[in-house]
């Protein structure tokens, strides 16, 4: 095996750009010899990818994979929408998220090898996002709903329900698609932003003329439209808003949910 070090794989890459996989393979190629090895990176197309590192990634794709009781959601970030689409972009994350689905959350990394080769290939800043591993007790049910955009997946969600239906899990998940809440219940939001809301809507409120001794309902009211807008149980189900989530959900209990927006 060849004699080089891992501060010789970091020094090779720092020179050349290339990935940390790339940058040993090159020295294993090359007996070590780090001026050959750098050559041989130019040569394979390898050594300009961190030149694309300083690039946005406000582009890219979401999948979903299941494995028996286990839901994956992986998001690969690109600068470009037309890389987003490309169909080797779309297969990668396909490949990552099926890799979460069947091993952990660090499946996904372990593809950065993959990831690089498909930097140089598309000529973009291409990043590994937002990953998420749902693992749903026994006897619970788990769906999920992918939102797709021009041939990839942009908008991705996992639930876990406890006594629900398969039909009340994915149901529950289409509306988290696109209800875009950023907490399951009230006791999830930290209670120094529910403090810091409740003072701004006094202060309008007040402001607005509103009679000193009705602030207080008023306030419990706008703040109620508030959670509305960021707690998944708060809100009217997309289906029929005059019931909400928490009403439809009924004696079923939403365990969890995940969610990857591209660009969010």
């Amino acid at each position: 095996m060849a004699d080089f070090s891992a501060k010789d794989v970091q020094r090779l890459r720092q020179l050349t750009g290339a990935g940390m996989m790339d940058a040993k393979k090159a020295l294993v190629e090359n007996g070590g010899d780090f001026e050959t090895s750098a050559k041989w990176l130019r040569e394979k197309g390898l050594a300009s990818s961190s030149k694309r590192e300083d690039r946005e990634s406000s582009q890219g794709a979401v999948a979903i994979a299941r494995s028996g009781n286990v839901a994956a959601l992986v998001e690969l970030k690109c600068e470009t929408d037309f890389v987003a689409k490309s169909p080797d972009f779309v297969t990668l994350a396909d490949t990552l998220a099926q890799a979460v689905a069947d091993g952990t959350d660090s499946a996904a990394a372990d593809g950065q090898d993959d990831i690089d080769r498909l930097k140089v290939t598309l000529k973009e800043n291409i990043q590994l996002g937002r990953v998420e591993r749902v693992e749903a007790a026994e006897g619970d049910v788990l769906d999920t709903y992918l939102h797709v955009q021009n041939g990839r997946g942009v908008n991705g969600v996992l639930v876990e329900l406890a006594g629900g239906t398969q039909e009340l899990a994915h149901d529950i998940a289409v509306h988290a698609a696109f209800g875009k809440p950023t907490y399951v219940s009230r006791a999830e939001v930290p209670e120094n932003l529910v403090a810091e809301e409740r003072t701004t809507l006094e202060a309008q409120a007040r402001n607005s003329g509103k009679p000193e001794a009705a602030l207080p309902k008023i306030v419990e009211g706008m703040l109620n439209g508030w959670y509305k807008e960021r707690v998944l149980l708060d809100q009217p189900f997309a289906k029929d808003d005059k019931q909400s989530v928490a009403q439809v959900l009924g004696d079923a209990k939403l365990v969890r949910f995940a969610q990857v927006v591209v660009g969010g």
